[in-house]
């Protein structure tokens, strides 16, 4: 027999439940928040994909793969805004040692206004934010905190959505600027529930090959400024360094052979000339195989019926393979053109000329549709010492580019050699 203590009066939560009437405002009598005050990051690209730079009482999410440079990334950031405000580092990861070594590595370890603390307690860290003695926190990372009142793992849903919930609370009530770094699943998804995206003001994505090649961040929520940018690092010794010409450095070393095409593409707004390479086996196998580095797979399956249903080509018996050079990944709709006119330069041996780029997507019926921001990717291509492009028919006449209406009036016009 255990004995148990009625409490309250047996009625339900919703009965019992009590609370004082809202005090509202109209819109004309609520002060607004000055949006143009924001910290710089030190890092012009990234201060772009932000809106403008860091907002005072905004919380960012940073998410990424495991060694991709998050924390390189941020511990720059901190290292530019400890020049003129008080920044504070909080590692749940990382011992004091650690990151110091790294401050060393990057030349930052000198900053007497950049402080550090190991720690995962949510409640430390949400107190120490309200005392608004610093500007920019940063807490790395989110996975790692834990609540006091919750008994869970860290790591855990309730622990996750409680802890953030608490720092972002803080974060508005003091105005100080929070910066989340979040982890990412197998999928590559942010680890977590879906509430900690909504809860944040800006989710930054790190996208990339951990390994080498370009690693870019782009903002897929920004309540403060646009989600159409794109920051483009490459890992140096010095950490992190924006490349400034993309397309010169992915075209460098392109040798034209059959299977590589140019395309010409935006990451964001910024319009960048990347090369696409294909190659075509008769497979071994009774069912072809199809690989795809940096493209969508069902995109490319999808491209490859086109061009057997609506060209002479028949792939049925190959394996295809598709790669983007560079380590990016492709989500542009423009880039199905000159997939396609790789996958035929492989298939056929045969090769576009020199100077030549592509861009345009193609439909089920084989017909190529205009591209958005036309101008921007043929004045990139211009820059670069192109000479032709084979795209969908401008509104106005233009020499540099040659109109294609359908994808067979393509590789009957320009795979000949």
């Amino acid at each position: 027999m255990v004995e148990q203590v009625p409490t309250g009066s047996g009625k339900s939560a919703v009965a019992r439940s009590s609370g004082n009437v809202l005090a509202s405002q109209t819109m004309s009598t609520i002060e607004s928040n000055d949006a143009s005050v924001r910290c710089a990051t030190g890092i012009g690209d990234l201060d772009t994909v932000l809106g403008g730079g860091i907002l005072y009482g905004g919380v960012i999410l940073l998410a990424g793969q495991p060694g991709i440079g998050k924390s390189t990334l941020l511990l720059q950031v901190v290292t530019h805004v400890a020049k003129s405000e008080q920044v504070l580092y909080v590692s749940g990861e990382e011992s004091a040692g650690q990151v110091k070594q790294r401050a060393e590595r990057l030349g930052s370890s000198s900053e007497s206004s950049l402080h550090f603390a190991a720690s995962t307690s949510a409640d430390d860290i949400a107190a120490t934010i309200r005392t608004k003695d610093y500007k920019l926190v940063v807490v790395d990372s989110v996975q790692t905190l834990t609540l006091g009142e919750i008994a869970s793992a860290p790591g855990s849903v309730s622990q996750i959505t409680n802890s953030s919930n608490v720092i972002i609370q803080a974060a508005k009530a003091s105005g100080t600027a929070v910066v989340l770094v979040g982890h990412v699943t197998k999928e590559g998804s942010i680890a977590g529930p879906k509430v900690l995206e909504h809860l944040v003001d800006v989710v930054l994505q790190f996208e990339g090959d951990r390994y080498g090649g370009f690693k870019v961040v782009r903002a897929i929520k920004n309540r403060y400024g646009s989600t159409s940018e794109a920051a483009i690092f490459e890992m140096g010794e010095k950490g992190l360094e924006v490349v400034e010409n993309p397309s010169a450095a992915l075209l460098a070393e392109r040798q034209n052979a059959d299977g590589s095409v140019v395309l010409a593409t935006l990451e964001g707004t910024r319009p960048l000339l990347v090369e696409i390479q294909a190659l075509v086996n008769p497979t071994n196998f009774g069912y072809p195989k199809r690989t795809a580095s940096g493209f969508d797979l069902n995109r490319l399956n999808l491209l490859i019926a086109v061009l057997e249903r609506r060209t002479k080509l028949n792939l049925s018996d190959k394996d295809i393979y598709i790669n983007v050079v560079g380590g990016l990944k492709l989500g542009d709709p423009a880039a199905d053109l000159a997939v396609c006119m790789a996958i035929a330069s492989a298939a056929a041996g045969r090769r576009l000329d020199d100077g030549i780029v592509v861009f345009g997507e193609v439909g089920l019926g084989g017909e190529v549709r205009s591209a958005r921001a036309a101008q921007k990717r043929l004045d990139e291509a211009k820059k670069l010492g192109f000479t032709k492009a084979i795209a969908p028919a401008p509104p106005k006449k233009d020499s540099f580019v040659t109109g294609v209406k359908d994808l067979r009036q393509a590789l009957i016009d320009y795979l000949q050699k």
